[in-house]
């Protein structure tokens, strides 16, 4: 293969399926293979079904491996090593560095990019994606940690103008998976917290779950109503639209299930 290389590589959104032709070539001629699931996860399938499909073995390494231990840099200073995550590989800040540490210890690099759902989300929703703010993610929350930060986020992007994609908190390695309606409980108590009415039971939010899969969910409606309902099976995120443009709106009734009202105040 010549120069020995780190590749990053993205699995995509939902099963073994997604990840390129490109990205599948090099799993079968690289010297070792690692993966992570703590930033996100393959809800269609396994690790064990990729292996299957493409015969290969991969390794699966946990958040303090990775950051701490940095076997996949270790490693690539004397193999070809193919480090995999789910969606596109650098949106991870952990990942960035260690494409940035890599090429410090001259370790030649190479991105295999994939669907994220930084784009995805946006798109199955009808919404233009140029209009969105900074993206946020919703914590699960503890006796003494209750941070306001998604909220005021969220207040920000609607000042300016701007959508907000809202991720929910995964923490895999307790197989736990926040669900749209624990987010958006989340929203609405830091509102009463705040006393501020910028996010409310009647504030109009979209819930996308499971995007990627044959059968991804898209519901978009006042909040107390989507608190009510049951989205399935993870992954859940959240997106608070700001003022839409007249297709947009058209987009959340007909792929969404809006009430047609919004079209009238989109005109």
């Amino acid at each position: 293969m010549g120069d020995l290389m780190l590749y990053f590589i993205g699995l995509g959104l939902y099963d073994e399926k997604d990840i390129s032709l490109r990205g599948a070539e090099i799993l079968k001629t690289v010297d070792v293979i690692y993966a992570e699931f703590y930033t996100a996860s393959l809800f269609g399938g396994s690790i064990n079904s990729l292996e299957e499909l493409l015969g290969v073995e991969i390794d699966i390494l946990n958040r303090e491996e990775v950051e701490d231990e940095n076997i996949p840099l270790i490693e690539a200073e004397n193999k070809d090593v193919a480090f995999l995550t789910a969606g596109d590989p650098l949106i991870a800040t952990t990942h960035s560095d260690m494409m940035i540490q890599a090429r410090k210890m001259n370790i030649e690099t190479r991105i295999i990019h994939s669907a994220s759902i930084l784009s995805a989300a946006p798109g199955i929703a009808g919404l233009q994606a140029y209009k969105f703010g900074k993206v946020t993610t919703i914590p699960f929350t503890e006796t003494n940690y209750f941070p306001h930060s998604p909220y005021l986020t969220i207040k920000a992007n609607l000042e300016n103008g701007m959508h907000t994609l809202v991720l929910l908190d995964i923490q895999a390695h307790l197989n736990r998976y926040m669900t749209a309606n624990q987010g958006l409980d989340y929203l609405i108590h830091v509102g009463e917290k705040r006393e501020e009415h910028v996010i409310s039971q009647d504030t109009l939010a979209i819930v996308v779950a499971r995007v990627g899969s044959p059968k991804p969910v898209v519901r978009a409606d006042k909040l107390r109503n989507l608190l009510e309902e049951d989205f399935g099976d993870p992954l859940h995120s959240l997106i608070i639209p700001s003022d839409l443009h007249f297709i947009e709106a058209e987009a959340l009734v007909v792929l969404g299930g809006a009430s047609p009202e919004i079209i009238r105040n989109a005109l």
